[in-house]
């Protein structure tokens, strides 16, 4: 069975951040759960995300329950799996939703209502603006973007408007320009935005990746405890 990590803080408060309530609640189809995992049925795995490619398996994983979103066509072969152990399920996931070819992620599920009071670092432009790379281009909205005297870039920011109430910031810097505290700011100066409208700022990343761990808390989002993992688009 599935279960989220608690951190040596006793997990996370009773009482949710509203914004945060309504996003899971809009993002998974249900939220929250009793213990254990729980696999439930949700429209929004079977149309397109952000993105416009699909994302079939999506849960989101607190201290007290887990809830695994899937298209209805697939709750109940899914459920099938819910005794497996995580990394069986993992495996079995793609496959079972329909998507053999998609890969899987499981990680860290942050979220911040305090960003770090950090210098701003970048500037909203048009994600169809010379220069950037391939993954920012995938955004439909303005992107942060920092660079460097020249105008090249150097590192930068996209926001995943996955729904009124949630919004998932992503973020990636060029080797050269690594170490300089500016994902963080970057990070930071994109959280007070998503805020300002009326959104929480989300942030996952991988269990293994330090760097963006650090990055996270520095930029005030702390590791609660909480994780996600999914089917995803190779």
């Amino acid at each position: 069975m599935i279960t989220a990590r608690r951190d040596g803080r006793g997990g996370v408060a009773a009482v949710l951040d509203r914004r945060l309530f309504l996003h899971l609640a809009t993002w998974l189809g249900q939220w929250p759960a009793g213990p254990g995992l729980h696999v439930v049925r949700s429209h929004r795995r079977a149309r397109p995300a952000w993105d416009g490619r699909l994302r079939p398996a999506i849960a989101v994983a607190s201290p007290g329950c887990t809830v695994l979103s899937v298209a209805p066509d697939r709750v109940e072969a899914v459920r099938e799996l819910a005794d497996k152990s995580v990394e069986d399920l993992l495996a079995a996931l793609p496959a079972v939703v329909g998507m053999p070819e998609y890969a899987t992620h499981a990680g860290a599920f942050r979220w911040s209502t305090a960003p770090a009071p950090l210098p701003d670092a970048g500037e909203w432009i048009a994600s169809t603006a010379p220069g950037l790379p391939s993954w920012l281009r995938l955004f439909d909205t303005d992107v942060l973007v920092v660079s460097d005297d020249d105008g090249r870039y150097l590192a930068g920011v996209g926001i995943k408007r996955h729904d009124a109430y949630g919004h998932e910031l992503a973020v990636g810097t060029v080797p050269a320009a690594r170490g300089r505290g500016l994902a963080r700011r970057l990070v930071a100066q994109a959280a007070r935005r998503v805020l300002d409208e009326g959104a929480i700022p989300t942030y996952l990343h991988n269990h293994g990746n330090a760097a963006s761990a650090r990055v996270a808390e520095a930029a005030g989002f702390p590791d609660r405890g909480w994780t996600s993992f999914g089917a995803f688009p190779a």
